[in-house]
């Protein structure tokens, strides 16, 4: 395998899939802490428009998306934070707007895009140098932030009114949360594809909570398992010449799933 590494594309992918698996593994923490798996797949998917706007009117796509997302997610934000009551539809409506406005755009452009694929489902071929630019830019913006504020982060995280009550910001914490969750999905959506994006945010965060004591330590441990996860899951990728996104995504789902098995016998044991 490791004669796969002389390939740019190899070298690249590796690349990325190593930065994207750092940025998950934090993003993904705060993520799950917030109960906010459903929202970001919102957010995810109506990146699909963002998508479709840059394909119709022959933009640059990550540039394009990035912007849509954040626009989306913005609007989310204010909707949501004082009526979480409403959030399931907001969500809903976003995802299926989002989703069909693309969706329309993309069948409104003249030929094929042989592109799409790769934006649904990841491509190893799809990462550019300027795609991994961003991803260093992302990866910088998001350990500056965490380490800044990580003990607003973490009273944002585990009591919302508590830390209203102590002075903290929870309405710009919530907003700055689901701002770096739209950027990496966007940024993601190049290794795993879109349909993929939420499985890698939080598979590697759920295992580690069985493991971790503290917010920062889910964080390291949601790192490392990306890391395994995307390393591995691009390497049978290459080996057997099958999409990126699923191959990472089918690891980290048996990892998973072995987990789970693991836990299922030590409470059978204990109750028998």
């Amino acid at each position: 395998m490791l004669e796969s590494l002389s390939y740019t594309f190899m070298q690249n992918a590796l690349l990325s899939g190593v930065l994207i698996a750092i940025i998950s593994g934090i993003v993904g923490s705060l993520i799950v802490v917030n109960k906010m798996v459903f929202l970001s797949g919102g957010i995810a998917h109506s990146a699909y428009g963002g998508i479709g706007i840059a394909i119709y009117f022959s933009l640059p796509i990550m540039l394009c998306t990035s912007i849509f997302s954040l626009i989306i997610t913005i609007l989310i934000a204010i909707l949501s934070f004082k009526k979480r009551e409403n959030l399931d539809i907001i969500i809903g409506l976003t995802w299926a707007m989002g989703m069909s406005f693309g969706i329309l755009l993309v069948d409104l452009t003249p030929g094929y895009n042989t592109d799409l694929m790769s934006y649904l489902f990841g491509s190893l071929l799809a990462v550019s140098n300027s795609d991994i630019k961003f991803m260093f830019i992302l990866l910088f913006l998001v350990l500056a932030i965490v380490i800044t504020f990580y003990r607003d982060l973490l009273s944002v995280s585990y009591d919302s009114e508590y830390a209203t009550l102590r002075g903290v910001k929870s309405r710009f914490f919530y907003s700055l949360i689901l701002i770096l969750s739209s950027l990496t999905i966007v940024i993601s959506i190049k290794v795993v594809g879109l349909v993929l994006v939420i499985a890698l945010l939080t598979i590697p965060i759920y295992i580690a909570q069985k493991f971790a004591s503290s917010l920062f330590s889910m964080m390291l441990i949601s790192i490392v398992l990306s890391l395994v996860f995307t390393i591995n899951g691009l390497f049978v990728s290459y080996a057997y010449d099958l999409s990126s996104g699923p191959s990472i995504i089918l690891v980290g789902s048996v990892v998973l799933l072995l987990v789970f098995l693991v836990d299922l016998l030590k409470k059978l044991r204990l109750r028998y």
